[in-house]
C-alpha cells in the first residue's frame, strides 16, 4: 500500500465548512455561520477567502445579519478592493430602504471603506442621505462627509459636500446639528487655511438653541466650535456668555470643561466694571470645586486645568482653599498637583491656614510629597512676604528633626530666602552648617556651598567648610562643582590673604584636571579675571543680586493665553501646545485669547497697522541669516557714536550737482561726503525769484510748518520671538530731529535691565544719536516709552528695500534681533524748497527716462489741503499754475544726504485720484517717496 492515503482525506476544513454553511438556504444556518467568520477575524484568522460568500449573505432584511456582513466588509474592503466593488449596488439599495436604520447602516459603513476605487461610486447616496428625511440618517450622513474627505479631500470639495455640511448648522434637529459642527471641524483642522466654520452671529444664534437639546458629546462639539468664534463685542460676548453658563452645571465633566473654556476665553473681552463679571466669577468655582469629587484619575484633569485657570485668573477661586487640602487617601499625582496650587492661591488672608496644612504634611511618609511640602513652606515665604517669618521658623523646627531628606530640601528653600530678603534671616546660617555632613544630595550641596560663599564673612569656619568639600571634587555632579568654583572665589575676594592657597587648587582642578567644558571655561574666566583685575572681579563676582521673583514656576503668558483655549484637551494636562506633542503638525493651529474690545480696555490693535507703519507680514524685509548675522552679531551694544544732531545737517553743494551723484552718496561711492554740520538757513521758505511768472502762477505762502505725520504705533518684536520682551514703535521728525519711539513691555516672569540698541548700516546711515535710557528695571507686566534721537551719520549701506533698517537690542537676558521699515518721510529735510529758476533749470536737466509717474487714489483734498499737508512734512510747493481747469503743485524735497527730489502733482477739482510725476537722479528713492506722499496725504 502506498503512502498517499495521508494526503487524502475526507475533511474538508472550516473554511469550506463555513462557505457551504454561508451558501445555505436556511437564514438561521446563515446567520451563524457570518457570527462564527466574524469571530474567526476576531480572533485573528485569515477568513477573507470567504468574502464573496459573505458578500452574498448582504441581500436580506435582517437588520442585525445586515450589520454582521457590514462588520466583515468594514475589515476586508482594504485588503481585496476589487471584490469590495461587488457591495456597491447593495450599498446604493439601502441608501434607499424604507428602514431609516439600515438606510443610516449602510451610510454609516460606507464612509468606513476606505478604499479609492469605491469612493465615486459612493456620492450619490451620500447626497440622497445628506437631504434625508430622517435626522438620524442625516446625521449619520454628516459625519461620514468628513470620513469621505480624510480618504479624498477632491472630491468632498468637487461634490459640493461641504456646502451641505454648512446647511446643516441650521437644521430643525440639535442632533444633525452637532454632528454637522463636529464635522466641519475636523475637515477645518486638516485644513487650517479654510475658513469652512464661517460663524456670524445668525449661526452662533442657532449653535446655542441646539445646545440645549442635544446628547452631551454633540454640547461638547458646540462648545469648542463656539470657542473658536471672536464676538464683535463685549455684549456679543455677555449673551453667548448667558447661554452658556447653564453648561456649568452637567453632569458630565467634559462639558463643564468646554463650558469653562468658552467663557474664560470671552471673559477677556468684558469690562471688569461690569456687575456681570463679578457673577460670572462667582459662578465659575462651584462647578470646578464639585469636579474635585469625582475618582482620581479625573481629579487629576480638573485640578491640572485649574492650575492654568489659577494662573489667569486667581480671583475665580481665592475663597476656595479647603477643597484643595490634600486628603490622606488621595493617589501622590493628586497631592502633588493640590500642593501646588495651595501655593498659587496663597494670600495674607489664609496663609496661617496654608502653613499649618504644609507643617503637617511635611511629617507625612509619602517620601516626594513631604519634599514637595517643604519646598511650598519656601514658596510661600517668598510670596507672602508677612509670612516670611513664620515660613523660616517652620523650616528650622524641620531641620531640627533631623530627617534626612526633610533637611536638604529645607536648606534648598532656605537659600531662596535668602534671595529674596537679604540682611534677614542670615541668624539661621548657624543652624544650616550643622548639618553639613548629612548632605548627600546634588541641588542641596550646591544650596549650602552657595550660601557658605555668598556670606563667608559671617562664617569664620568658611574656608575649613569649602575645602571639605574640595576633596571629592571629581567625584561631585557638575551642578556642585560649579558652585564650589564660584563659592572659593568669593571666599578669595572676602578674605584673600587666608585663602590664596584653596584658590588656586580649585582653579587647577576646574581648569587642568577637568573633562567638563563649562566648568574648565569659568575656571578660565576666573583665572584670566583675578590675575589682570581683581578689582574687575570683585565688581563681577560679588555683584548685588537681583531679588527673585514670587512665582518661578508661573507659565509664560502668552503661553498661557494659548493653553487656556485648549482647556479641556491634552494640552491643558501637558501644559504643553498641541505643536509641542502632535506629530507633523497637520492640523495645529496656534490660538490666543480675543483681543480686549474697544469698550472695555482701549488697546491698539497691531493688526491694523496704518499705510506707511511696517507691519508685521513683510516676510521680504526680515533680514537674511547671513545680513545679521555678518553685521549684528560685530556690533558693540556700547553707547552709540553720537554725531551732529540733525537740526543742524544740510549738505552745501553747487547748483550743477543739485540733485547729488545719484545713489552714489546713498552707498558711500567714491564722491560720498558725509554730511557736515552746517547751520540751517534762518529762513527756511526761501524767497522765490520772478523770472518765471509766465510759467508759474504762483502762490504766496504756502501752509505753515508744524511737525511731520507720525504713524501710530506697530509692533516690531513679539514677545513669543524675544523671551517675553514686547517692542512697538514708531518714527517722528518734529523740528529737524529725528527720534525712534519705543514701546517696550515686558511680558516675561523675570524683572530686564542692562538694556542697548544698535542698527547695523543703513542706506541713510541711521543711527542712534544716544544710548537707549531706562532708567528703572522694567518688572513683569511694566510697560515703558521710551524717545530715542537718531541721527543720520552712521555706517551707510543700501539695504533692499531702501527703507529696511535691522535693529539688535540687548538686555540682561539675551540679544534680539528684528527689522523694520522707516517711512522716508523722516529724512526730509527742513530746508528741501527749491528757488523757481534752479527748479525749472533742474527738471529739464534731469533725463526723462528717470522720471516716474504715480497714481494718488481716494484722497478728496484740494490743492490748498494738499499743499499745506506736505508742507509740514517738509515737501515743498514751489510754484502752483491751472492749466485747463486742472491744478498743478510743482514741489521740491531734500533728503538727509543731499539728494533733491522734484515732484509735479496734477489735481483735478472733485476728482478723488491725483497724478504724481517724479524726478530724480536716484530714481530708486522716487517708488519710496511716492509712498510717503500717499501716507502723508491719506492720514
Amino acid at each position: 500500500m502506498t503512502d498517499s492515503k495521508y494526503f487524502t482525506t475526507t475533511k474538508k476544513g472550516e473554511i469550506f465548512e463555513l462557505k457551504a454553511e454561508l451558501n445555505s438556504d436556511k437564514k438561521e444556518k446563515k446567520k451563524e455561520a457570518v457570527k462564527k467568520v466574524i469571530a474567526s477575524m476576531t480572533v485573528g484568522k485569515d477568513v477573507s477567502a470567504l468574502f464573496p460568500d459573505v458578500v452574498n449573505c448582504m441581500q436580506t432584511d435582517n437588520l442585525e445579519l445586515k450589520k454582521l456582513v457590514y462588520l466583515y466588509l468594514m475589515n476586508y474592503a482594504k485588503s481585496q478592493p476589487d471584490m469590495a466593488i461587488m457591495a456597491v449596488n447593495t450599498f446604493v439599495k439601502d441608501c434607499e430602504d424604507p428602514n431609516p436604520l439600515i438606510r443610516a447602516l449602510a451610510v454609516r459603513t460606507m464612509g468606513c471603506i476606505r478604499v479609492d476605487k469605491i469612493t465615486e461610486y459612493l456620492c450619490e447616496p451620500l447626497r440622497k442621505c445628506l437631504k434625508d428625511e430622517d435626522p438620524y440618517v442625516r446625521k449619520t450622513a454628516a459625519v461620514c462627509v468628513a470620513k469621505l474627505h480624510d480618504i479624498n479631500a477632491q472630491l468632498v470639495e468637487d461634490q459640493g459636500f461641504l456646502d451641505t455640511l454648512k446647511d446643516l448648522i441650521s437644521d430643525s434637529n440639535p442632533m444633525v446639528v452637532a454632528n454637522a459642527v463636529a464635522a466641519l471641524s475636523e475637515i477645518a483642522e486638516s485644513h487650517p487655511s479654510s475658513n469652512l466654520l464661517d460663524l456670524n452671529p445668525q449661526s452662533i444664534n442657532k449653535l446655542l438653541t441646539a445646545l440645549n437639546e442635544c446628547t452631551e458629546w454633540g454640547q461638547i462639539f458646540i462648545l469648542d466650535c463656539l470657542a473658536n468664534y471672536t464676538p464683535k463685542d463685549d455684549r456679543e460676548a455677555q449673551s453667548i456668555c448667558e447661554r452658556v453658563t447653564p453648561r456649568l452645571s452637567h453632569a458630565n465633566s467634559a462639558v463643564v470643561l468646554s463650558a469653562v473654556k468658552v467663557l474664560m476665553k470671552f471673559m477677556e473681552m468684558l469690562s471688569k466694571d461690569l456687575d456681570y463679571y463679578g457673577t460670572l466669577l462667582k459662578k465659575l468655582a462651584p462647578p470646578l470645586v464639585t469636579l474635585l469629587s469625582a475618582e482620581p484619575e479625573l481629579q487629576y484633569v480638573a485640578l491640572r486645568n485649574i492650575n492654568l485657570i489659577v494662573q489667569k485668573r486667581p480671583e475665580i477661586l481665592k475663597h476656595e482653599m479647603k477643597v484643595f487640602f490634600v486628603k490622606y487617601n488621595d493617589p501622590i499625582y493628586v497631592k502633588l498637583e493640590k500642593l501646588d496650587i495651595m501655593i498659587r492661591l496663597a494670600s495674607q488672608a489664609n496663609i496661617a491656614q496654608v502653613l499649618a496644612e504644609l507643617k503637617e504634611y511635611a511629617t507625612e511618609v509619602d517620601v516626594d510629597f513631604v519634599r514637595k511640602a517643604v519646598r511650598a513652606i519656601g514658596r510661600c515665604a517668598i510670596k507672602v512676604e508677612q509670612s516670611a517669618e513664620r515660613c523660616v521658623s517652620t523650616l528650622l523646627d524641620l531641620i531640627q528633626t533631623k530627617v534626612n531628606y526633610v533637611v536638604q530640601e529645607a536648606i534648598v528653600v532656605i537659600k531662596d530666602i535668602f534671595r529674596k530678603y537679604p540682611n534677614k534671616y542670615e541668624s539661621v546660617i548657624a543652624t544650616l552648617c550643622e548639618n553639613l555632613d548629612s548632605l548627600d544630595e546634588p541641588e542641596a550641596r550646591a544650596a549650602m556651598i552657595w550660601i557658605v560663599g555668598e556670606y563667608a564673612e559671617r562664617i569664620d569656619n568658611a574656608d575649613e567648610l569649602l575645602e571639605s568639600f574640595l576633596e571629592g571634587f571629581h567625584d561631585e555632579s557638575t551642578q556642585v562643582q560649579l558652585q564650589l568654583l564660584t563659592a572659593i572665589v568669593k571666599l578669595f575676594l572676602k578674605k584673600p590673604t587666608e585663602t590664596q592657597e584653596l584658590v588656586q587648587q580649585v582653579l587647577s582642578l576646574a581648569t587642568q584636571d577637568s573633562d567638563n567644558p563649562d566648568l574648565r571655561d569659568r575656571g578660565y574666566i576666573y583665572w584670566r579675571l583675578l590675575s589682570t583685575d581683581p578689582v574687575a572681579a570683585k565688581e563681577v563676582v560679588l555683584a548685588e543680586k537681583p531679588l527673585i521673583s514670587e512665582e518661578t514656576d508661573l507659565i509664560e503668558p502668552t503661553l498661557l493665553d494659548e493653553l487656556i483655549c485648549y482647556i479641556g484637551t491634552l494640552a491643558s494636562v501637558y501644559h504643553k501646545p498641541p505643536s509641542a506633542f502632535v506629530e507633523g503638525g497637520r492640523g495645529v493651529v496656534h490660538k490666543s485669547l480675543p483681543p480686549r474690545t474697544a469698550s472695555s480696555e482701549s488697546t491698539e490693535s497691531p493688526e491694523t497697522a496704518p499705510a506707511g507703519a511696517p507691519s508685521g507680514d513683510q516676510p521680504d524685509v526680515i533680514p537674511t541669516q547671513g545680513d545679521l548675522l555678518g553685521d549684528l552679531l560685530n556690533l558693540d551694544l556700547g553707547p552709540p557714536v553720537s554725531g551732529p544732531p540733525l537740526a543742524t545737517s544740510s549738505v552745501q553743494m553747487g547748483a550743477v550737482d543739485l540733485l547729488g551723484g545719484g545713489l552714489d552718496s546713498l552707498i558711500g561711492g567714491p564722491n560720498f561726503v558725509a554730511p557736515s554740520a552746517a547751520t540751517v538757513p534762518a529762513n527756511l521758505g526761501a524767497s522765490m525769484g520772478s523770472g518765471l511768472s509766465d510759467l508759474f502762477d504762483l502762490t504766496s505762502g504756502v501752509g505753515t510748518l508744524s511737525g511731520s505725520y507720525v504713524a501710530p504705533k506697530a509692533v516690531w518684536l513679539p514677545a513669543m520671538k524675544a523671551k517675553g520682551l514686547e517692542i512697538s514703535g514708531t518714527f517722528t521728525r518734529q523740528v529737524g530731529s529725528i527720534s525712534m519711539d519705543l514701546q517696550l513691555t515686558n511680558k516675561a516672569l523675570q524683572v530686564m535691565t542692562d538694556f542697548a540698541i544698535q542698527f547695523n548700516r543703513n542706506s541713510f546711515g541711521l543711527a542712534p544719536a544716544a544710548p537707549l535710557q531706562i532708567h528703572a528695571p522694567l518688572s513683569p507686566n511694566q510697560t515703558v516709552e521710551i524717545s530715542l534721537p537718531l541721527n543720520t551719520v552712521g555706517s551707510v549701506m543700501k539695504m533692499e528695500p531702501l527703507n529696511n533698517l535691522q535693529v539688535a537690542v540687548k538686555n540682561n537676558i539675551d540679544v534680539f534681533y528684528f527689522s523694520t521699515l522707516y517711512p522716508l518721510h523722516i529724512l526730509f529735510v527742513e530746508d528741501g524748497k527749491m528757488d523757481r529758476q534752479m527748479f525749472l533749470a533742474t527738471w529739464k536737466d534731469i533725463p526723462n527716462e528717470n522720471e516716474a509717474q504715480f497714481q494718488i487714489r481716494d484722497c478728496p483734498l484740494n490743492a490748498e489741503a494738499v499743499s499745506s499737508r506736505l508742507q509740514s512734512s517738509n515737501i515743498f510747493t514751489v510754484a502752483k499754475r491751472n492749466v485747463e481747469g486742472q491744478d498743478m503743485l510743482y514741489q521740491s524735497l531734500k533728503l538727509t544726504n543731499g539728494i533733491w527730489v522734484l515732484a509735479e502733482l496734477r489735481i483735478q477739482p472733485g476728482n478723488p485720484s491725483f497724478t504724481l510725476s517724479l524726478k530724480c537722479r536716484a530714481p530708486e528713492v522716487s517708488q519710496h517717496v511716492y509712498q510717503a506722499y500717499e501716507t502723508i496725504l491719506k492720514n
